[in-house]
């Protein structure tokens, strides 16, 4: 090869890649690629920071397009394809987190009449169908609440931390629907949202008792008694044998408290693996062989638990599509928001046309 040649060789490598690099890129651009679709909630709600909810309206929207926009198949199906290297090509999953009650009341019925399949992670705490998930009772405690103190100090952790709301201690009606529609991962518009999540960073790290206390000091600083706090209903255990009732919906677990499961201690993990799977099987009355890590969290110890606990499955919170050498036990998965139909069917055709699939705006 002369000069000139090698030279127009890098040229041409600068700009499309080397032969092999472009080769790779076509490669899994064209190969068969999977979306495992991850929603939370099928309900209209004042005020939701993490973008759980999504109206049945809009619902029924996305279940109109997915019949028209890829092959919908079981989680467990997309698992086996996975397996026997036969992922069809826009293969898609749906599945659900947490156990909203909602999901029996808004979601089955548009999953009966599209009969399309569903896969339910449970998260099976007694203390769930008392007092909810702490994320809402935080979101109603300083999103929702009308006037809140100038200031909070809280213990947590052994570390005392002061807050100061300044004019935001009483929440302006004109301002709700504004500041209501913020989400999380957007810049804070008022001190109390900034304090929202500072909290719930403070809080998912702590275990589930000590959160708990923390929660019960939040509730007489705000000076709300239990009963006024909006209940944001989740599945009971008779609810949850009607979900899975005829099949179409498969329940996974979520395990016991929701942990962070990276902080917790090995044999902690698994008690929490463990004792979700058993509980959703007496439940159901059939095994339980998917699992998705709560807020997608996990370490390596964790992966080997889920196997060694029976599992066929493990879900993520990666935003990404699903290859044909994605590990089973480490699924990627990406949110969806409130998108109108329209929306919806655009995201679908990003996600399967690039390599990496987001989700937030």
């Amino acid at each position: 090869m002369t000069a000139a040649q090698r030279v127009r060789q890098r040229l041409v490598e600068r700009t499309v890649g080397s032969p092999r690099k472009l080769l790779g890129r076509l490669k899994r651009r064209f190969s068969p690629k999977g979306l495992i679709l991850m929603y939370h909630r099928i309900a209209e709600v004042s005020s939701d920071p993490w973008g759980l909810c999504v109206s049945p309206r809009h619902f029924a929207e996305h279940l109109e397009v997915l019949t028209n926009h890829g092959s919908i198949l079981r989680l467990q199906q997309m698992v086996e394809a996975l397996e026997d290297g036969n992922l069809p090509r826009r293969a898609i999953a749906v599945t659900f987190d947490d156990g909203y009650a909602d999901v029996l009341h808004n979601a089955k019925p548009l999953l009966d009449h599209f009969r399309i399949p569903a896969t339910l992670f449970v998260t099976t705490g007694e203390d769930r169908q008392k007092r909810g998930f702490w994320w809402d009772e935080l979101d109603s405690l300083l999103l929702q609440t009308d006037r809140l103190p100038e200031t909070l100090r809280l213990e947590i952790n052994g570390q005392t931390y002061t807050w100061a709301l300044g004019h935001t201690t009483h929440s302006k009606e004109e301002d709700g629907p504004h500041y209501r529609s913020w989400k999380a991962w957007k810049e804070a518009p008022t001190a109390r949202h900034r304090l929202y999540r500072t909290l719930w960073q403070l809080l998912s790290k702590l275990p589930e008792n000590e959160r708990e206390t923390v929660l019960d000091q939040l509730t007489a600083w705000a000076g709300v008694t239990p009963a006024e706090q909006p209940s944001q209903a989740l599945l009971s255990t008779e609810e949850i044998a009607t979900v899975a009732r005829g099949g179409l919906v498969e329940i996974g677990a979520h395990t016991v408290t929701h942990p962070l499961l990276s902080s917790l201690s090995v044999s902690s993990q698994r008690e929490e693996i463990q004792r979700s799977k058993t509980s959703l099987e007496q439940m159901v009355s059939r095994p339980v062989v998917s699992f998705a890590f709560p807020y997608g969290n996990y370490v390596a110890e964790t992966v080997s638990i889920i196997c060694d606990a029976g599992f066929r499955c493990a879900c993520s919170t990666a935003g990404d599509i699903v290859r044909e050498d994605s590990s089973r036990f480490q699924l990627p998965r990406v949110q969806v928001l409130d998108w109108e139909g329209d929306v919806f069917a655009s995201q679908l055709s990003k996600w399967f046309s690039g390599d990496k699939a987001t989700g937030r705006s």
